[in-house]
């Protein structure tokens, strides 16, 4: 055999050699790399390493009030971004976020259990997107206070689910944090608690609130605020204490600025209030001078000694579980039962 077609044979074989091997699905990468396969972690190339996406099977879909949210499997890295209510569940649950929003530069005193070492994103009407950007968040949960341009903005950084501020979706709020967070079982022995201590505080305070006109107010920013029938502390009133709703908190649309003069012609039998400082910084002496005119002396409530002023935290939301728990333990060892 000549020389030249000696080559060709040898050429021929090695083709023939890369082509089965080329065929070998199960063949191994060499200096044991790791091959790619469907179900790799897949990266977008952009001069980054943090552009990533990660296969379905690492995702889960949870639904709250209706709509359906994909969500990590784990979620570790929580920002609470205006929702004071996710704040208050938060403190429930032992739930610990890796960023929240602050009141008056700072987290509030009812949440420092939660808040040590934890990221301020600025204020609760306006967080800051660049930071919690830098916290890379895994969940934000925003509220439905906000507008839709402001949870258009969150979404860029990372999954957002606005967290609603109607007091009657408690529950439903208690229940995402806890699906998100795996504190189902937690929850669950939560409102069973209450549900328990409800029953036996109705059987005191209902009697007592049957056929009285029953108000809860804010003192906010000067003025006195009433809310409608399902926000604040109105269902616990209303709904789970049996009391008559005003008509007044049955108009209502939402929080809704009275003047005194309003206030006294609903004229509460019984009255329950929050006063926060830090929502009256511009009118300190609102609430003392209020207390002094005599058009507040005249209402039954004032004159009976029916008023209860903070009985929880001033700056609870009312509709959360917190808030729930806290005003029904407090109605509980209130004179409101025990000197009845």
């Amino acid at each position: 055999m000549s020389k030249n077609a000696l080559a060709m044979v040898v050429v021929s074989i090695m083709m023939l050699v890369l082509v089965a091997c080329g065929d070998n699905k199960d063949a191994q990468p060499i200096n044991g790399a790791v091959a790619p396969s469907s179900n790799s972690e897949k990266v977008v190339s952009n001069n980054s390493t943090e552009n990533q996406t990660t296969d379905s099977t690492e995702d889960r879909t949870i639904t709250y009030l209706g709509q359906e949210y994909t969500v990590p499997a784990k979620v570790d890295k929580i920002i609470i971004a205006g929702a004071m209510e996710a704040m208050e569940d938060a403190l429930v649950l032992g739930v610990k976020p890796v960023g929240a929003t602050t009141v008056g530069g700072e987290f509030p005193q009812m949440f420092a259990k939660i808040t040590d070492g934890v990221v301020g994103i600025g204020e609760k009407i306006q967080p800051n997107v660049e930071t919690m950007l830098k916290l890379k968040p895994d969940i934000i949960l925003g509220s439905t206070k906000f507008p839709a341009e402001s949870l258009e903005n969150f979404r860029k950084v990372g999954t957002t689910i606005p967290v609603s501020h109607i007091s009657t979706d408690w529950e439903a709020n208690l229940n995402l944090l806890a699906e998100l967070t795996g504190k189902q079982d937690e929850a669950k022995q939560v409102l069973q608690q209450y549900q328990d201590e409800l029953i036996e505080v109705k059987a005191k305070v209902g009697p007592l609130f049957k056929d009285k006109k029953v108000l809860a107010i804010r003192i906010r920013a000067g003025n006195i605020a009433i809310f409608p029938e399902d926000v604040f502390f109105n269902p616990s009133i209303y709904a789970e204490l049996g009391a008559t709703a005003p008509e007044e908190v049955l108009q209502a649309k939402a929080q809704e600025m009275i003047s005194l003069e309003k206030f006294s012609e609903i004229n509460p039998d019984y009255l329950f209030i929050q006063f926060a400082e830090e929502e009256n910084i511009d009118t300190p002496k609102f609430f003392e001078e209020l207390q002094n005119n005599p058009i507040w002396k005249s209402i039954n409530a004032i004159k009976n000694n029916n008023v209860y002023i903070n009985l929880v935290d001033p700056i609870a939301q009312g509709g959360t579980a917190y808030s729930k728990i806290s005003f029904l333990e407090a109605v509980k060892n209130s004179n409101l039962v025990s000197a009845k």
